[in-house]
């Protein structure tokens, strides 16, 4: 069995993926329909919209298997989501890089295999929705035409899924994508007792952007945060849009410590940024660091709170500063 290639965006591609909270959530009718209609459309045994994860492949919608998911490195689609067309193999059994894989000698038997690629506007490919035989066949220009359409309705789905959960104007995830992911996070930091760390930032002074240099500018000084935001984020951190000018970051297995160090690369980007950008305004931002208490359980939205009221204080503390410093100036000339 031929080893696996892998896309050279895989990262950005499992990142993507892992960003819609769709993995291993239970059956939806919208796609159940596409996969019955595949199965009868076509008369194979086995219909599936596959995502396929780093290791795995993971089905949303299964007709004729008895597996909820399967390893990746012996998946047909993890061969199909390198493709720009259906990928198709009439026979695997005569196929080099099927004859020997496990589902092909054994259980579910498989001989024919089409999977289309499934793509978000983007172009990342998710997965594939695919159909099964175990028996060999071919597969006219006209069964791919057909087998596409069914494929276009399904990243149809995938695409109101995506956006739902994206902010579109950073690309960061929204409050419910981030509320989603980072309350499965802390729920797996408590079962590990492994720490965390949430910081709540806010914009200082965003809306006399807006006011004296248009809302252009005022998204595009959302946009640069935001970049500069997730250009910090681990992989297993979480960055966030959450309204207007607030942001977030959950960084898991991370203490406050960890997350003030980040803070601290965050105002050295934004130091640079103002340096070399040009533009007649500076970012700046308060932030409001909490430390997951592993000791009481909270949710996502009360850690939010906490956060955002560390964030107003250190607001007030800085506004304090700035009023003293002025005084003091007044004071002295």
């Amino acid at each position: 069995m031929n080893k696996l290639d892998t896309s050279y965006d895989e990262t950005l591609r499992v990142h993507t993926l892992r960003q819609l909270n769709i993995l291993d959530t239970a059956p939806e009718e919208r796609f159940d329909r596409l996969t019955r209609l595949a199965q009868r459309m076509f008369n194979v045994p086995i219909a599936l919209v596959s995502l396929v994860d780093r290791d795995r492949q993971w089905f949303k919608s299964n007709i004729g298997l008895p597996v909820s998911q399967t390893p990746r490195s012996i998946s047909f689609c993890g061969h199909a989501i390198l493709q720009n067309e259906a990928f198709v193999v009439p026979d695997a059994s005569l196929d080099p890089r099927f004859s020997d894989n496990p589902m092909v000698l054994g259980e579910p038997h498989i001989r024919f295999y089409a999977g289309q690629p499934l793509k978000l506007g983007s172009g990342i490919v998710l997965g594939t929705l695919c159909i099964i035989d175990t028996l060999p066949r071919a597969f006219s220009d006209e069964d791919r035409e057909a087998l596409k359409d069914l494929a276009k309705i399904a990243e149809n789905e995938l695409v109101a899924i995506h956006m739902a959960v994206e902010d579109e104007l950073t690309g960061l995830p929204n409050r419910r994508g981030f509320l989603h992911q980072a309350q499965k996070t802390i729920s797996l930091c408590y079962r590990l007792a492994k720490p965390a760390a949430l910081i709540f930032f806010d914009l200082t002074r965003f809306k006399q952007i807006n006011d004296q240099y248009g809302h252009d500018e005022g998204d595009n000084a959302l946009r640069t945060f935001g970049r500069l935001l997730d250009n910090l984020t681990r992989e297993s951190d979480i960055s966030a849009r959450l309204a207007g000018d607030e942001f977030v970051l959950l960084m898991n297995n991370a203490t406050a410590t960890e997350a003030r160090e980040c803070v601290a690369r965050l105002e050295k980007g934004v130091r640079d940024y103002n340096e070399h950008s040009g533009k007649p305004y500076n970012l700046q931002f308060n932030e409001g660091i909490v430390e997951l208490d592993l000791q009481k359980e909270h949710s996502i939205q009360l850690l939010l709170k906490l956060a955002d009221a560390m964030m107003y204080q250190q607001k007030r503390k800085r506004a304090e500063t700035r009023r003293s410093v002025v005084d003091r100036s007044a004071y002295c000339d």
